[in-house]
């Protein structure tokens, strides 16, 4: 029975055969770091997984070949382009390390700032996102992705100032309770705060872009203003949908009948005709809106009691509880399978 890597490094890639050879002589020198090994203990085994998400350039092949040679390397290969987000989810899937790294493979990412991020994780913390203080890239990347940061900031009370860095490390507890879906790989932090995760930032050093493109380029706008909002609604309502809705619903509805009250009275004591009136209209909309709204939020909480799988909270850890209790919590120690 041989042991588990302690870390898992977990790269997505797409189209990016020119930087494959130099990206992996970085991460296992990075890897292979008195200091990290040191970090890492007597078990400081690593596995570093490629997911190539359906390049055609040639990718695939090329690790397949390094595989022969390098036992800790994976890879595991998508049918065609599904994105970055499913290309994390199937590497959060495939890791059986103790701690969890991301880095892209345009070796724009420094491998050697994962041991510093990993004793920042190892101070408490269950997320640590690199931070690319000083971004080299071309201001139409710079500029949208200020903007993004600003928002995200604004909206979620996060204080973080990348949010969609590369380069970050987990313990394994968050990756196995992430559910990613969409383009959400942008918003991870936001997830593992709502969940109760402690998370925090490192400056981490960048460098340009040295072969090919980016594969995002303005196209991604829309998909992530959606996926921002479905973020907002996941982290603040699902779980409570009628907040969302039944407030709607109680403004609309209130204002439907001080509008609907307003004309009536102006009929009753002024003797104004009520009929052709536009505002009498938006009185009788709102007034359906308002019940609309509502009906959709009692429906909402009907449906997220019954169908929500899994727990509602996160759980740190228990003591002196028994086996039946750990399983009804849906929780316990975490130990990894042992592979045979």
């Amino acid at each position: 029975m041989k042991n588990l890597p302690t870390l898992s490094v977990i790269v997505p890639l797409f189209n990016e055969r020119e930087s494959l050879f130099e990206l992996l002589d970085r991460l296992y020198a990075a890897m292979r770091e008195k200091e990290l090994q040191d970090l890492l203990g007597k078990s400081s085994g690593f596995e570093i997984i490629m997911i190539d998400d359906g390049s055609t350039d040639g990718s695939s092949e090329m690790i397949g070949e390094l595989i022969q040679e390098k036992p800790e390397l994976r890879l595991i290969t998508f049918q065609k382009n599904f994105g970055k987000t499913a290309a994390l989810s199937a590497g959060f899937m495939a890791a059986t390390g103790d701690y969890v790294c991301t880095i892209d493979a345009d070796l724009q990412d420094d491998p050697f700032a994962i041991r510093p991020m990993l004793e920042k994780l190892l101070e408490g913390f269950d997320l640590v996102s690199g931070w690319k203080k000083n971004r080299r890239d071309p201001f139409s990347k710079i500029i949208p992705s200020k903007v993004f940061n600003m928002a995200t900031r604004l909206f979620t009370g996060i204080t973080i100032h990348d949010f969609n860095c590369g380069l970050k490390i987990y313990r394994r507890e968050v990756t196995s309770r992430l559910e990613l879906h969409g383009d959400m790989h942008r918003y991870i932090p936001v997830l593992a705060d709502w969940m109760g995760f402690r998370i925090t930032e490192l400056p981490v050093r960048h460098s340009p872009r040295k072969f090919g493109n980016s594969k995002f380029g303005s196209s991604r706008f829309f998909p992530g203003l959606f996926d921002f909002l479905s973020v907002l609604f996941i982290t603040r309502y699902l779980r409570r949908p009628m907040h969302f809705f039944g407030m709607a619903g109680l403004v609309s509805f209130v204002s439907g009948f001080l509008i609907s009250l307003y004309v009536t009275l102006d009929k009753l004591l002024l003797h104004k005709p009520v009929s052709n009136r536009p505002i009498l209209f938006l009185g009788i909309l709102l007034l359906i809106l308002g019940v609309q709204l509502f009906s959709t939020g009692l429906l909402g909480e009907l449906f997220s009691s019954s169908m929500t799988k899994g727990t509602p909270f996160a759980i740190r850890e228990t003591r002196n509880l028994g086996e039946k209790q750990k399983r009804k919590l849906g929780t316990g120690d975490w130990e990894p399978e042992k592979e045979k």
